[in-house]
């Protein structure tokens, strides 16, 4: 008889590597799938395959998703401006929606009887993973090793030197899930909050001591990066080739306190440069296209679009109706932005557009109107007051004159 089939999701760390082995050991037979959405390279991606494979695993599939990470998910955060606490991009949240999302379709694939991830019991992607595999997968065994066994990172990299298995010195030190949007980076000084990351453990490391400022050209259509510095490369290159550049300059780094799914206060480091980048040239020439109300909606719905992706509630419903949305608000979102870039910061320096709000045949802020005459003007900011000025005469007013306060005679 044969063994029962466990499909886990594979990265190829040292959390995934102690669980082939542990559900090995219980009785599967394991095949391993890793879901790309960036941050491997060609050279990453045979070293997971080789190592899977190493450690006993049946089957291996590595899956490229990273266009449809860009289409599915992280296009709607751009539109919307996400970012939680306005710091963090959400590099992993819809990363592991996605991920989740092809893990389980590969289980449905080949008959998988069990499915696993290798999330701890204190962070957010175990509820991500739980959720989503729950509802892709519903008839399907759900098992999680370093959850349901309690272990530090400590005890795993010794359980696995036991059976001979080592993993390499940074992996033990930092837990850091590298994507398309952003790296994040966990480790000991995390847990503090008085605590920083040092240079050394986010991707770009340090920052050169001599390094110039760079002016880049990004175009944009239909809220979708299209060009960078006039070459039409398309979105996942675009994310790619600023995740590279802007790792030179440390922009996008940072440590992200905030509220978890778990109802507890968490941080998180984080390095991402392209969506930190995109998301400031995106809402300039937002501002330049759209009017104050969409602006106003768009933040509200953004975030809470934002949110849904955050807790793993990406399947539910009211996700499309927001998506629906968001991908209508960018139908004048066209244009380019001139931003610079210097060490840890980037400014945004020119936005044009030819849906450009901003017309002077209509009036120049501060200087003249050819719209409307001086008199009409006087008359508008007189009506624009009229109700906070009846607002403030009322509760100014002597109560006698709301007929409170006066004696009837007899009483």
């Amino acid at each position: 008889m044969s063994n029962p089939l466990c499909v886990l999701a594979f990265s190829g760390g040292l959390d995934t590597s102690f669980c082939v082995l542990h559900l090995r050991e219980r009785g599967f037979d394991v095949a391993t799938v890793t879901v790309n959405t960036g941050g491997f390279d060609a050279a990453e991606i045979e070293r997971i395959e080789a190592s899977a494979h190493r450690l006993g695993v049946v089957q291996h599939r590595t899956i490229d998703a990273r266009q449809e990470l860009w289409d599915d998910y992280l296009s709607y955060l751009l539109f919307g401006n996400v970012l939680r606490g306005q710091l963090y991009p959400l590099s992993v949240s819809a990363e592991r929606v996605c991920q989740a999302k092809r893990v389980a379709e590969f289980a449905n694939e080949i008959g998988a009887s069990a499915i696993a991830h290798g999330s701890t019991g204190a962070g957010n992607d175990q509820v991500r993973f739980d959720v989503a595999f729950r509802a892709l997968c519903p008839g399907k065994q759900l098992i999680t090793p370093i959850r349901e066994l309690a272990l530090s990172r400590e005890d795993e990299t010794n359980w696995l030197a036991e059976r001979g298995v080592v993993i390499p010195a940074k992996t033990t030190l930092y837990s850091v899930n590298e994507g398309m949007w952003g790296t994040s980076v966990g480790g000991k000084e995390t847990h503090d909050s008085w605590q920083h990351l040092p240079e050394s453990a986010y991707p770009g490391g340090a920052i050169a001591a001599d390094l110039q400022q760079r002016t880049i050209v990004l175009g944009f259509e239909r809220g979708q990066p299209v060009t960078l510095d006039g070459a039409a490369i398309g979105a996942v290159a675009i994310v790619e080739a600023l995740n590279a550049l802007g790792d030179q300059y440390g922009i996008g780094r940072g440590i992200h306190l905030g509220d978890t799914i778990l109802g507890i206060k968490g941080r998180v480091g984080f390095s991402a440069p392209a969506a930190h980048l995109l998301i400031q040239a995106h809402r300039e020439l937002e501002k330049l296209v759209l009017s104050g109300k969409q602006l106003f909606w768009k933040e509200s719905l953004g975030n809470l679009y934002g949110s849904l992706l955050h807790e793993g509630h990406y399947f539910d419903p009211v996700g499309r109706d927001l998506e629906a949305f968001l991908a209508s608000s960018q139908a004048t979102v066209s244009g380019d932005v001139r931003m610079t870039l210097y060490p840890r910061v980037a400014q945004v320096e020119g936005v044009r557009s030819p849906h450009s709000l901003m017309q002077s045949k209509v009036a120049s802020y501060g200087e003249g109107a050819k719209a409307w005459t001086g008199e009409e003007a006087r008359g508008y900011c007189k009506l624009f007051g009229v109700g906070q000025q009846v607002a403030l005469g009322a509760r100014s007013a002597p109560e006698q004159e709301n007929g409170k306060g006066k004696k009837e005679k007899g009483v």
